[in-house]
């Protein structure tokens, strides 16, 4: 059983270690003294990575349904161990640099650090180069495996984007190709837009990476926040958008020139929440009085995209906006983006599911002997299907209960514990309700939020089954 698993997870240790060769470049080029803490991390990582390769060198044709949980976890488990190498060779302690490079290959955002714009530029770009990895993985990720495994109804979203078997190994292959192009493409013009709104090329280049993959890592302590540019936050808030959109749709637009995907499907649903979270915001800052016109236009728009797409960059301090405020941006951060996108939490497919099932069950309720099809749009749901995403509701709206009432243990308020929790296990690493930062937290509620991350980003319930008996019984 191990043996495709340790190969595999082999071949993403040394692209990680390969990677790190990127941020030695520059550590060069600028002759910082980080050079060789990237040099031995991706000389290490490379060695062990491909001694499990060869050591369980084989033709893999195909893997069985356990072997694809214990293959997700232990690759995304060891790559985020091995990204946090070069953080802990910098002299950051080992729960911070654990810590810090789950949330980097998660794409979640948060950082230990204090002050980010004391760091060598290598070790700022070693973090947006773990979330371009990260980014990218997320959603292969997503495409193949999750259809494959049946978690959280993404079988609705196998049956709109792909037109392959419903064997993993081919399927990844497959659409690797097809979301890398898409993938690269967005961040080149990303990053030629921020250097074009104003951003120094290296700056742009961390911001693109963090941005498609919907991190929201900055190189600036005040984030995007720290520009004042309305042109750097409308074309980050553009991207921000595209990279929280299934990543096949783009290729599928491009192939069949069918525009009318534009108004169908979650894409659709998708802006319509945006728009309708965007009025809200705006509204309130209006009448609040704590923005006017353009200016709280402005603000709406970047934040909602912003916590939505669980990218999580700040541009403003939206928890000292008032309760609502504060509510509202956890609603935000709860609704997620597309399923088969780089964003994180719950994702509006999921979420179309769920109010499909309410709507039949009210009409059924006052009509028990009408039958009626789960329908989303124009595709039928199958019960296995709706299953699945309650399963998952449950699981995931338990694990926050459960995470939170953890970190409460350990000093934290209500509101504090459930915020940190929120946004670790949606992966927006956004400030929400405990403006102190990171940094000073204990290193128990750390590690409890590192596994909030990675819990988070493989969907709750491929981490969950792995600590069942029936599981490992052969």
């Amino acid at each position: 059983m191990w043996q495709p698993v340790l190969m595999i997870c082999g071949y993403f240790i040394s692209v990680l270690g390969a990677a790190m060769l990127l941020p030695a470049a520059v550590g060069w080029y600028y002759n910082e003294s980080s050079l060789m803490i990237f040099i031995s991390s991706a000389v290490a990582a490379m060695f062990v990575g491909v001694s499990l390769v060869l050591s369980n060198r084989g033709e893999i044709k195909d893997i069985s349904i356990r072997q694809a949980y214990l293959l997700t976890f232990v690759s995304w488990s060891a790559v985020g161990i091995w990204a946090a190498c070069p953080f802990l060779f910098y002299g950051v302690s080992l729960v911070d640099a654990v810590m810090e490079g789950f949330s980097g290959i998660t794409t979640t955002g948060i950082s230990t650090f204090a002050d980010v714009e004391k760091l060598p530029k290598s070790i700022l770009l070693w973090r947006a180069v773990l979330n371009g990895l990260g980014g990218v993985g997320i959603v292969i990720f997503a495409t193949a495996l999750l259809p494959f495994l049946g978690i959280g109804g993404m079988q609705i979203f196998q049956r709109e984007n792909s037109d392959v078997n419903e064997k993993f190994m081919p399927k990844i292959s497959y659409m690797a190709k097809r979301i890398i192009a898409v993938y690269l493409v967005l961040i080149g013009l990303c990053l030629t837009g921020l250097n074009w709104a104003g951003m120094s090329w290296f700056d742009a280049v961390c911001h693109a990476l963090s941005t498609i993959s919907t991190s929201g890592t900055s190189t600036r302590n005040a984030s995007i926040g720290a520009y004042n540019s309305a042109s750097i936050e409308g074309v980050t808030a553009l991207f921000m958008f595209l990279g929280a959109c299934p990543l096949a749709f783009f290729y599928n637009l491009a192939a069949t020139r069918r525009f009318g995907q534009l108004r169908a499907g979650q894409v659709g649903v998708f802006v319509k929440i945006l728009l309708v979270y965007i009025a809200v915001m705006w509204g309130y800052l209006s009448f609040s009085g704590l923005a006017q016109g353009w200016d709280a236009l402005r603000k709406a728009v970047f934040d909602v995209v912003s916590l939505t797409s669980s990218t999580g960059y700040a541009a403003a301090d939206y928890w000292k906006w008032g309760a609502f405020a504060t509510t509202a941006t956890l609603i935000f951060t709860l609704t997620g983006g597309c399923s088969g996108s780089t964003s994180g939490s719950v994702k509006v497919l999921r979420w179309q599911v769920i109010f499909a099932q309410l709507k039949r069950a009210i009409i059924t309720t006052c009509e028990p002997n009408r039958m009626l099809p789960l329908k989303i749009g124009k595709i039928n749901v199958s019960s296995a299907v709706g299953n699945s995403v309650l399963i998952f509701f449950a699981a995931y709206f338990f694990s926050i209960a459960g995470l939170t009432v953890a970190v409460s243990l350990y000093g934290q308020d209500f509101m504090s514990a459930l915020g940190l929790v929120v946004t670790s296990i949606t992966n927006v690493g956004a400030n929400i309700g405990n403006a102190a930062g990171y940094a000073d937290l204990s290193d128990t509620i750390k590690l409890i939020l590192t596994f909030a991350m990675l819990l988070g980003r493989l969907e709750v319930m491929t981490v969950l089954v792995l600590f069942t008996k029936s599981f490992w019984q052969r």
